[in-house]
């Protein structure tokens, strides 16, 4: 079986185990596309994207378009010449020319069960909104969002207490294994494409700011799955004495609360109590705006709390 020629395309840490399984498994690998340098920190620094510090690692050619659309890149990628693009988290909607030019077509993977959580923060959503389950999908691309045809799904179960990072990297590799033998199908001609039920579609929303602002009269299981979407980061946040302070790891109890929502109890081996709509929610890790992330036992050393305090 011949290995194609792949142009790959990503960004962020969920591109890395798909790069690098490619090129463990001696896949020509013509360069690798990844978004620019981009300032970051309170330096403002240009930080370099993950894929491009392991493309540089693994000797593959970099380039980092502003546009993948502009005519310089499309001159590049014709004279690249790829028989294949595979695509994780790249950033940026791939015009027709690009989609159309390789001969085996262009493969991304998207951690969601598709049509379900099709857009930019699938994994966020699914955790936010309580799903039990969830998979990679490797899909065709189109010029629409994430809604080409499938090749290949694997599924997998959200653990109660899983947080987006956690969910994150087991995907990441999910995806680069599935990755594998869809490339495989798709060169011996034996992929069975799935066309995406438009019945079923959902979609993940890019993230701003305010969906991680916790409403303490909410459900407090939907408080800590907005907890567990979010973490490690951006982070659900609430406000300390006028201060933010993003909770990193808390814990649901459903009894009858007769304090009014967002009132701190007294810490127990659960964690801080808050109290919420139905119940309580146990705060195990907190971080206080310009400081670390802390159990939160060690944060109450350092913070001294008055009695009855409302969050929010």
């Amino acid at each position: 079986m011949t290995k194609p020629r792949i142009l790959y395309m990503g960004t962020p840490l969920f591109a890395l185990p798909a790069l690098e399984q490619l090129h463990r498994l001696n896949y020509p690998l013509l360069g690798v596309v990844t978004q620019p340098d981009r300032p970051a920190g309170r330096g403002q620094k240009e930080i370099a994207p993950p894929v491009k510090i392991m493309a540089q690692k693994l000797g593959l050619p970099v380039f980092q378009p502003e546009k993948v659309k502009d005519a310089s890149f499309l001159k590049l990628y014709q004279e690249l010449d790829p028989e294949m693009v595979v695509v994780a988290a790249f950033g940026q909607i791939l015009p027709k020319a690009i989609l159309d030019f390789p001969k085996l077509q262009c493969l991304n993977i998207h951690p969601s069960l598709l049509p379900k959580y099709r857009g930019a923060a699938p994994l966020n959503w699914s955790i936010i909104r309580g799903e039990t389950k969830t998979g990679v999908t490797i899909m065709l691309m189109d010029e629409g969002m994430d809604s080409g045809d499938i090749i290949l799904q694997q599924e997998t179960a959200i653990g109660a207490a899983e947080n987006c990072g956690q969910l994150h990297d087991r995907l990441a590799i999910m995806g680069a294994n599935l990755l594998i033998e869809a490339i495989e199908q798709m060169i011996a001609g034996t992929a069975m494409l799935q066309p995406q039920d438009a019945t079923r579609v959902t979609f993940a929303p890019r993230l701003k700011k305010e969906t991680g602002h916790i409403n303490w009269a909410d459900d407090v299981s939907e408080i800590v799955n907005l907890v567990r979407g979010l973490s490690p980061a951006p982070a659900a946040y609430t406000f300390l004495e006028g201060q933010q302070l993003k909770i990193i790891n808390a814990e649901a109890e459903q009894v009858q609360v007769p304090e009014a929502p967002g009132t701190i109890g007294s810490e127990n081996l659960q964690g801080l109590p808050v109290a919420a709509g139905n119940g309580y929610v146990f705060l195990k890790e907190v971080q206080l705006a310009g400081k670390k992330r802390m159990a939160i036992r060690d944060f109450l050393r350092g913070f001294r709390l008055d009695p009855k305090i409302i969050l929010g």
